[in-house]
Order: C-alpha cells, then structure tokens, then sequence
C-alpha cells in the first residue's frame, strides 16, 4: 500500500535555515526553507547533505 502523503511534499520535512527547526508542511516562507526530506531525521542533517553535494558538484565541475 502506498502512503497517502508520499508524493504530497506539502506534508514532507524541511529545514528552516533562518530558525535551524525542522518544519513538516509550508510553515516558513519558500527561500528560508531546504527540502522537501521524507523524514524528520534526514531534515535534520539537511546542512551535511547540502555541504556533500556542493562538494560533489565542485569536484564535477573542476573535472569537467
């Protein structure tokens, strides 16, 4: 069975960058918000994950 707010990001998890509070729903306004994150714990590492891809990003772009 699939759940009912899967594909629904307006119930998904984000991480509100001005406060550092994890939000489920549009509780913030869209640019202090990252996300949409399926759980409450991957929002919480919403920083590491954004740090990862710039990382990954930079080093694609520097091999390109």
């Amino acid at each position: 069975m699939v759940d009912a707010y899967e594909n629904d990001i307006e119930h998904k998890y984000w991480y509100n960058v001005k406060t550092g509070a994890v939000e489920q729903g549009f509780k913030s306004p869209a640019p202090n918000r990252v996300g949409p994150f399926d759980t409450h714990e991957e929002a919480e590492h919403a920083l590491d994950k954004l740090r990862e891809n710039s990382a990954r990003w930079a080093e694609e772009d520097a091999n390109d």
